[in-house]
């Protein structure tokens, strides 16, 4: 391009990388718009949040009483635990334990046991939570398909599970509900 007669040398390629910058922009910009859709639908959806938190009135469940919920496709066990079996987890501190963790560790208020329903074997869907169910050895949970028993603070006590039964992320949102998730 030659220069016009008022334009000097240096002012072209000013011109020139000005014209360069700006199509490039438009393209980046064009590019994120394009992309927006496919990067926003890996969110999760609306039905997956819905079950990201639940809160929980636990103010109907008497001492001794177990009660089941589903929390993000899981279930959980929430123990409202009497003081015998308080006592026998706190004593178990010291049991040889194949994965060991205070029960101090486990709860938030001494009382309330809150944990994922799923034995850390295969799986399976422990038993303890009805009036009839076998507890285990321990009284706590014992998962019939191959035989693992829980305690009465959900960590392992025989059998081939290798860790305690999780516990969930919680909080007390006063002294009649609780948040998990």
């Amino acid at each position: 391009m030659k220069p016009s007669p008022q334009t000097s040398d240096e002012e072209v390629p000013k011109r020139r990388d000005f014209l360069q910058i700006a199509a490039g922009s438009m393209v980046a910009v064009g590019a994120s718009a394009a992309m927006w859709p496919f990067v926003d639908s890996m969110n999760p959806s609306a039905d997956v949040l819905a079950f990201a938190a639940v809160e929980v009135d636990i103010a109907p469940i008497e001492v001794g009483q177990r009660v089941t919920l589903e929390w993000r496709g899981k279930p959980v066990f929430i123990d409202h635990r009497t003081r015998r079996e308080i006592d026998q987890a706190v004593a178990d501190n010291i049991a040889d334990l194949p994965d060991p963790e205070p029960d101090s560790a486990r709860v938030q208020q001494a009382e309330w046991l809150i944990v994922v329903g799923v034995c850390t074997h295969l799986g399976c869907i422990p038993r303890g939570q009805g009036s009839g169910d076998s507890r285990g050895d321990w009284g706590g949970w014992f998962c019939p398909c191959h035989g693992s028993h829980y305690d009465t603070s959900g960590r392992i006590r025989k059998g081939p599970a290798p860790a305690n039964l999780e516990i969930p992320p919680y909080r007390f949102l006063d002294s009649a509900r609780i948040r998990i998730g």
